[in-house]
This record gives C-alpha cells, structure tokens and sequence, in this order.
C-alpha cells in the first residue's frame, strides 16, 4: 500500500456550536479524546505519513500522548481552518516536493474508515491533480427565502457532499492557496481553492458514517458508530480471508 507523504490535520477551533467546556477535538469518545481517536484513525492507514497537526497556540488540553505518529511537527493554527491549513503549507515549502502527496483531514472526523483511506488513496495516486472522499445527497434540498420559508426544491442529481480527507499534490495545494490569497477568495475545503485554478478534483465514493462533530448531538452518535466499526471489524478478524483488512 502506497501512503501520503504528508498528512495535515486542522486542530486550533473552539467549536463554539457545541456549547462544551472545551474545544470539540478534546470531548470523549468512550474515555479517549476525539482528537487520539482521529489520528489513531489515519496512523492505522498510513503509519509512515509525516503528520502537521495544527493546533491554538494556547492550547491547554493537548498532550503528546495522543499522538501515534513517530514522525510529527505541531503548528501554530488560525481563527479559521483555511488558516490553519494554510500554515501547514506554508510549512512544507521547505519540506515538500511539488508532486508530493498531501492529505488533509478535518480532526471532528473520527469515522473515517481506514478502507475509506486506502480508497482515496489509491484512486487519486496516478492522477495530476487529486481528490476528495464524497458521497451522493440523498436527501431531498430546499432552497430558502429570505423569510425561511420554502422557495424551490433542488434537484439533487449530481450532488455530492465533500467529505475529508481531500488530498492534492503539493504544487497544486500551494498554487491554489497563494491565488485564494491574492484574489480574496474564501476556501472553504480545499477543493474549492484547486477548482478556482480551473481543475476538477476527483470524487471518490466514501462511507456515509464518515461524520463531523459539529452540533452536541453529533457526539453520542459518533460513539455509537466507532462502536459499530470496532464491532464489524471483530468479526472480519474472526474470520478472516484473503483480502479483507480493517475498517
């Protein structure tokens, strides 16, 4: 299995829609932090990945020990997660070569499985630009008027809802970041700030449990999912064949 040469995780929000005592990546998951569990995630597919985490530079919670990796480097984040992304690419200028694989992954993701990970990485790997794990909307869209009362029903045929991790070639990463800067342009992922430069990133089929923490209900159900993953993955170890690996 090939690996990402670069991982950058966004880790400095407070989270301040979940109402919590401390920011989101920091809340427990059945005794561990959301943050162990997500990086737990990401070692367990790519071990031999170099890992930017981004972090407040006053960050109170964090401890070494929730890092698996042996390779690693903190940085300082920003207010928002194009800031602290961009901090890891500005990073990599002195570390990255331009065909370099970087993977970016949100830290409030701790579902993704690592078949989702190998997936995206494999189906990207050959191609110039990179891509973005998705999946298909399924449910029905309402646009809105400005009284919040229904205005139109979207079609949703060939919509798709951006997930993490999005991985892109350095060069490309780089490129996109410093136009988003000179043209004022507002990425919010990192596939909006590569189709600016006129590219259209892959979209790799991922699983649909592969949730952000975003509200304070997302967390019990985050826990029940990794839960249900552990469980499946029980069973596949229990009776195992050629070709099966963890979720």
């Amino acid at each position: 299995m090939s690996a990402p040469q670069w991982l950058i995780v966004p880790a400095a929000g407070r989270g301040t829609r979940m109402r919590a005592a401390c920011p989101k990546q920091y809340l427990l998951l059945d005794d561990r932090a959301v943050l162990a569990c997500t990086l737990a995630r990401l070692h367990e597919a790519f071990p031999e990945a170099t890992l930017l985490l981004c972090l407040d530079a006053e960050d109170q919670w964090f401890h070494e020990s929730m890092v698996p990796f042996a390779r690693w480097q903190r940085l300082d984040g920003g207010d928002e997660r194009v800031d602290s992304v961009r901090a890891g690419i500005d990073w990599l200028a002195a570390h990255a070569h331009s065909d370099d694989w970087v993977l970016i992954h949100d830290v409030a993701r701790p579902c993704v499985t690592v078949a989702d990970l190998h997936h995206l990485l494999e189906t990207i790997r050959h191609d110039p630009v990179g891509g973005l794990l998705a999946a298909p909307v399924t449910d029905t869209l309402k646009r809105q008027d400005t009284h919040q009362r229904v205005e139109a029903t979207v079609a949703r045929q060939g919509l798709w809802r951006a997930m993490t991790p999005q991985g892109f070639r350095y060069g490309v990463l780089r490129e996109a970041f410093e136009q988003a800067a000179s043209e004022h342009f507002l990425m919010t992922d990192e596939a909006s700030g590569v189709e600016q430069l006129g590219h259209a990133p892959l979209l790799v089929t991922g699983r649909s449990d592969n949730l952000k923490i975003t509200h304070p209900e997302d967390l019990a159900l985050v826990a029940q999912i990794l839960r249900a993953q552990q469980d499946t993955s029980r069973l596949y170890l229990s009776d195992k064949e050629p070709g099966h690996e963890p979720i």
